[in-house]
């Protein structure tokens, strides 16, 4: 993978981790906030339920501690339970924790009312009756409700026919008589002077204004004529309030903040480890390249950038290496080749100076023959610096290749001769743009080798011919040949197919690296085919100049 997709992947792990978090965290508080408010209405619902019906039983909130208790256990909820006039009746923290100090009160409650609504709607013709009598009923029955609730007794209710509860003032307590028919006897009293009202009561709500309901008149003064014995409605608050801030909201916040951090810090160090320690290497590597260590290699991982890098500098040391080895072969080639020319030279002129020989035409044509050849291989590898370093000068013009042939064929024919070999030129006319001179010296030395490898009798024969955009020049010979393990050596500076051959019928050993060379410059390539006793042919493709 490349460095550019891990840091891609990098940033786009931190971003997921990161909105990923904040999703968890967002979807988390509003489940919570959702559960919470769900968990608090069904709380609400159910004290509220039972409040209710503990008030409209009993007809007073005398008692109703241990419900409150029972209440806050059970819904795991801290219950305040507080009276329209503000009179706190209950607050589970004052019960539970007496010593300690009392929290802020929750922000979700309900609304308590004990009180009944009187119904009139199946009263018949006469409401008023019916509701004096609902009046009594329900303001007796609650005092006598109260009055056992005080004694620790349970009282008895029913549902009324007009929505007011009915008490059984008239039921016999089995654990205590006495107690029953004295509340019983108590609320009786107390309730005698209602029915001196009864006329008031009806006298309210006789009216002829059409738009005032006679029953929702005596609904009314039903229910200002009961507030004094039944219990007040009460308001029930549920939970504690935020005191200073939640920590379950800061918290996760934090949580996900360090693990979205800790993410990134783990990949940035695991990224910059996988970063970093090539650079090391190759840093290293490089330093010890600059100190002249050519073998320094660094070690190749997979196909990203700085595998790429590490495949460069490992080829750059290749080439350097290679590079550095050719300048030793060719400084110990050229000590080669001019050791023992000189020495003869020197030898010779050695003998001359002290006596030893005689000057003569013959040692002196010897001697100019060694300095002719020095001259050459010097003038060679001039050739060949300057064709390898680009600098070898070519100026091309439209070069009609046969006539070249020709013209070649013509220049060593002498030479062919002398060496008892046919020299033969098959072309068609083919044109290129390239250096004639250069051309010539190529074909030259093709054809010098040849007759050098040719013995008397054979031939060598020069073609010619045109393929595609491509035009391919051949020499061929029917000499001695090249051993095909020495084929791929044939280009290389001061190689020569007989080691042992000596200056009067061996080259200088550099004529095939230069033309090579000189092909390569003119965008064209050279091959070499062979086999031994039979002989060997090296072809030239040049392109042709396009039309």
């Amino acid at each position: 993978m490349s460095f550019r997709l891990r840091v891609l992947g990098l940033v786009m792990l931190v971003a997921v981790s990161a909105t990923a978090a904040t999703l968890w965290l967002v979807l988390r508080q509003a489940s919570q906030q959702i559960d919470e408010s769900g968990a608090d209405a069904a709380s609400v619902d159910q004290v509220s339920a039972a409040l209710t019906d503990y008030g409209r039983q009993h007809g007073t909130w005398e008692g109703v501690r241990d419900l409150v208790v029972r209440l806050g256990a059970q819904t795991g909820q801290r219950i305040h339970l507080v009276t329209e006039s503000g009179w706190v009746l209950v607050d589970t923290d004052r019960e539970n924790n007496p010593d300690q100090a009392v929290r802020a009160l929750g922000t979700v409650d309900g609304y308590v009312n004990p009180r009944p609504t009187l119904n009139l709607s199946g009263a018949g013709a006469d409401p008023a009756e019916i509701a004096a009598k609902e009046l009594y009923q329900y303001r007796t029955g609650v005092r006598y409700a109260a009055c056992l609730t005080r004694s620790g007794v349970q009282p008895t209710q029913t549902p009324g026919r007009f929505g007011v509860p009915v008490y059984d003032v008239n039921s016999a307590v089995s654990t205590d008589p006495e107690l029953n028919r004295h509340c019983r006897d108590q609320a009786t009293q107390s309730e005698q002077a209602s029915r001196a009202v009864l006329a008031e009561f009806s006298a309210e709500c006789d009216t002829t204004d059409p738009s005032e309901p006679t029953d929702y008149c005596l609904a009314e003064a039903f229910n200002v004529r009961i507030a004094e014995v039944a219990p007040e409605p009460a308001r029930v608050i549920l939970g504690v309030g935020d005191e200073g801030g939640r920590a379950l909201v800061v918290g996760p916040l934090l949580a996900a903040a360090a693990g979205v951090a800790a993410v990134a810090i783990v990949a940035t160090a695991l990224l910059s480890h996988r970063v970093l320690r090539p650079i090391a290497i190759l840093t290293a590597a490089s330093q010890r390249l600059g100190r002249g260590d050519l073998t320094s290699r660094v070690p190749v991982k997979g196909n990203d950038e700085i595998a790429v890098l590490a495949r460069s500098f490992n080829r750059m040391a290749d080439s350097l290496q290679r590079g550095e080895e050719r300048q030793r072969r060719l400084v110990a080639d050229v000590a080669h080749e001019l050791r023992t020319p000189l020495a003869n030279l020197r030898g010779y002129l050695e003998a001359l100076s002290d006596g030893v020989i005689e000057p003569d035409p013959e040692l002196f044509a010897s001697l100019h023959e060694e300095a002719v050849l020095q001259q050459r291989i010097v003038d060679d590898l001039q050739d060949l610096a300057l064709a390898e370093a680009g600098s070898l000068a070519y100026h091309r013009a439209d070069v009609d290749l046969a006539e070249l042939l020709e013209t070649c064929r013509t220049a060593h024919g002498a030479s062919a001769d002398a060496a008892g070999v046919t020299l033969a030129v098959t072309t068609e006319p083919v044109t290129v743009h390239a250096d004639p001179d250069r051309l010539r010296q190529v074909v030259g030395n093709l054809i010098t080798n040849a007759l050098r490898a040719t013995g008397q009798g054979g031939q060598v024969t020069l073609t010619l011919r045109r393929e595609g955009e491509s035009a391919l020049v051949q020499v061929a010979d029917t000499g001695s040949g090249i051993a095909p393990e020495a084929l791929p050596y044939v280009f290389d500076r001061f190689w020569r197919a007989d080691s042992a051959r000596g200056r009067k019928t061996g080259g200088s050993g550099l004529g095939l690296s230069i033309v090579r060379q000189i092909v390569t410059d003119h965008g064209g390539s050279i091959r070499v085919a062979s086999e031994p006793q039979v002989g060997t042919t090296f072809t030239i493709t040049l392109p042709v100049r396009p039309a």
